[in-house]
Order: structure tokens, then C-alpha cells, then sequence
């Protein structure tokens, strides 16, 4: 987990095949779960994000998953709230 801005910016261009800067958010974890880094382009600049556990770990994602993850899943993943087979009740949306 020593790669910051350029670093993980190469990672998405030439291993995820990503544009880092279309304003999606990149969640990279280290081996033991304990650091997370998260990649952002705002209009201006890059904000990387990087929490690491004093103690415990983050929930094991399947190995090397490219995919993707809703806000409350990740908002969840950060305060280590881990639902195991729940499901979300249907909502109206305003599309």
C-alpha cells in the first residue's frame, strides 16, 4: 500500500483498464485488509482517501474483484458493519 496519486492512477489505467479520471471511485485494499485507499477525480484534482485499522480487518472481498459497489455497501465496507444475507426492501425511485 505504498502507491499514492500516480501510482494508483497507473493501476486503474493498465490493470482495471479505467479512466481514473471519470469520477468513479477506485477502492484498493491491502493483503491483510487492514488499509483501505480510495481514488476520486474531482473537477481540479485527485482526493485519495486512506484509512488503516488499529485493530481487526476490512470484509473480505473474492479475490482480485473488479466490480462494482453501491454507497451504502461501501459506507458500510469503512464503518466495518458487515449484513450478511439481507436483502433491501423495494423503494419507489424518482427516475
Amino acid at each position: 500500500m505504498r502507491k499514492g496519486f500516480d501510482g494508483l492512477c497507473g493501476l486503474v489505467d493498465s490493470e482495471l483498464g479505467r479512466v481514473a479520471t471519470s469520477g468513479e471511485v477506485f477502492i484498493f485494499l491491502n493483503r491483510r485488509r487492514t488499509h483501505l485507499k480510495m481514488l476520486h477525480w474531482e473537477p481540479g484534482g485527485f482526493v485519495l482517501y486512506h484509512k488503516r485499522l488499529e485493530s481487526g480487518t476490512f470484509p473480505s472481498p473474492k479475490k482480485h474483484v473488479t466490480g462494482s459497489i453501491s454507497w451504502s455497501e461501501l459506507v458500510l465496507m469503512i464503518e466495518g458493519i458487515q449484513v450478511l444475507k439481507s436483502s433491501r426492501r423495494k423503494r419507489f425511485v424518482l427516475q
